[in-house]
């Protein structure tokens, strides 16, 4: 066998492995702050697709503040439960967060095993939400890596 020909094979192994491992998403090409205990992900467009198929036995939360709520949200958004509030204009913790989610859980007939979706802006804050979640025991809770940034980017249904 010819040095240009094993040359050949070697690149076609190479580009079949660089193709293969670039369709595998993992946490380790999403910054730390957007990691989660729990390790599930979705983008916007997962998010719409998963919700548009099984919207029932989903609980799909914006957890961004009420002030951006009320520019709009994303249609398919079950409803607003802010992680943080703002309190002469600082950040502060939602200390109401799980019991809140567990009211809108109860509000759709849903439970602590069922799938949660979260979404903020860019998915700094659902990423948090989401360990807040897991803290209390929660074990499906998916946040939206790419946030309300994403699902507008990408034009899905979105209220104003």
């Amino acid at each position: 066998m010819t040095l240009k020909v094993r040359f050949h094979q070697l690149l076609i192994v190479l580009f079949l492995f660089a193709s293969f491992t670039a369709c595998v998403k993992t946490d380790g090409e999403l910054p730390d702050k957007k990691k989660t205990q729990l390790g599930l992900y979705l983008t916007s467009i997962e998010a719409y697709d998963v919700i548009i198929k099984d919207d029932k036995n989903i609980l799909f939360i914006d957890v961004r503040t009420v002030e951006e709520v009320s520019k709009g949200l994303p249609t398919a958004a079950d409803g607003n439960v802010p992680i943080q509030q703002l309190v002469q204009k600082k950040a502060v913790l939602n200390m109401n967060f799980v019991s809140t989610i567990e009211e809108e859980l109860t509000k759709k007939a849903l439970n602590q095993e069922s799938r949660i979706i979260l979404i903020c802006q860019q998915g700094n804050r659902s990423a948090f939400a989401t360990n807040k979640l897991a803290k209390a025991g929660y074990k499906n809770v998916y946040h939206v890596t790419d946030g309300v940034l994403g699902w507008k980017k990408n034009n899905l249904p979105w209220s104003n």
